[in-house]
């Protein structure tokens, strides 16, 4: 399509989280205003978290899908905005009420169910199978590299600024559509 191009990042879960070790595939899809326009981001293998919705991937986060300004680009997003949200969720306002609800409620239980999902769909052995059965490199991208191949070899951010908040919102999910092909298995 010429009105967009997308692709997928191996994103690895932020040390000291309980998404550490989970290797998360994240479709992005640059529409061709980028980056006057924000990218289309979400997860296409399971997340267990509070702004992010269990079956389509989508995430909610204001930047996304309000904020965005041509300031910011794919480095943001990879060095920033996800960690962030996985780091901090927001369980009243969120995608996945179950999560939500666990987090707040059982706390333990909710950690549980993290390292469960991670263990089924964002372990090294599931993503070394999903990348073979979908012709995918196996390798991690780096962020900066996704910066400058985005923007034509500059990040785009300004030195010294301060991106906006990171905060998950519920308002409107940063894609309309579940990303292409989203792995599954069953079971």
């Amino acid at each position: 399509d010429p009105e967009r191009y997308e692709f997928v990042v191996k994103f690895l879960g932020p040390a000291e989280t309980h998404y550490e070790g989970g290797i998360f595939l994240v479709a992005i899809v640059l529409p061709k205003e980028y980056p006057f326009r924000s990218p289309s981001v979400g997860f296409r293998n399971r997340v267990f978290h509070p702004n992010v919705d269990e079956q389509s991937g989508s995430i909610c986060l204001d930047v996304l899908n309000s904020t965005w300004t041509p300031m910011y680009d794919l480095v943001n997003i990879f060095d920033m905005l996800l960690p962030q949200l996985l780091r901090y969720p927001n369980p009243s306002d969120p995608l996945n009420p179950e999560a939500a609800v666990m987090m707040t409620r059982q706390p333990d239980k909710y950690r549980e169910r993290i390292r469960t999902t991670i263990a089924r769909y964002a372990s090294p052995e599931y993503i070394r199978r999903v990348c073979a059965e979908h012709n995918m490199p196996l390798s991690i991208s780096g962020a900066a590299s996704l910066g400058a191949a985005a923007s034509g070899g500059a990040s785009g951010a300004a030195s010294g600024s301060r991106p906006p908040s990171a905060r998950p919102s519920r308002s409107t999910p940063s894609h309309t559509r579940p990303p292409p092909e989203r792995p599954r298995t069953t079971g």
